[in-house]
């Protein structure tokens, strides 16, 4: 599995629509294989899907995102995890250590967010 965790000094981006990094990480079951970072740049929304599905990402978390995006990622078969804050290392370890491994605990939501991801 491959998930992509857009990046900003060692946190999760807070808007995934304008984050210029993505960390990129290869698991096997709960080990992970590789990582690198990208720099993500590109500035049409379309183009910015574009690359993740040339990336060949399955997951993907980060902060904020706008619907159009949301849907554009989920309709290419991506599970989005968003509204996610905190730490990206710590993140992605309760990432792996999530009892049906892909999902996050709600420590993580951002303020403001809920459970089923909504946010106000």
């Amino acid at each position: 599995m491959k998930i992509a965790i857009s990046v900003w000094e060692g946190k999760i981006s807070p808007v995934f629509d304008t984050a210029s990094r993505l960390l990129v990480l290869e698991i096997e079951g709960k080990n992970e294989v590789s990582r690198f970072e990208t720099y993500f740049d590109e500035q049409a929304v379309t183009r910015r899907c574009a690359r993740i599905r040339i990336l060949d990402i399955d997951v993907l978390i980060c902060g904020a995102i706008s619907r159009t995006f949301l849907d554009m990622l989920k309709s290419s078969g991506i599970q989005v995890i968003p509204w996610v804050c905190g730490s990206a290392e710590r993140v992605l370890d309760a990432f792996r250590r999530a009892p049906d491994g892909n999902s996050l605990d709600a420590s993580f939501l951002m303020p403001g967010c809920t459970r089923d991801r909504s946010c106000r």
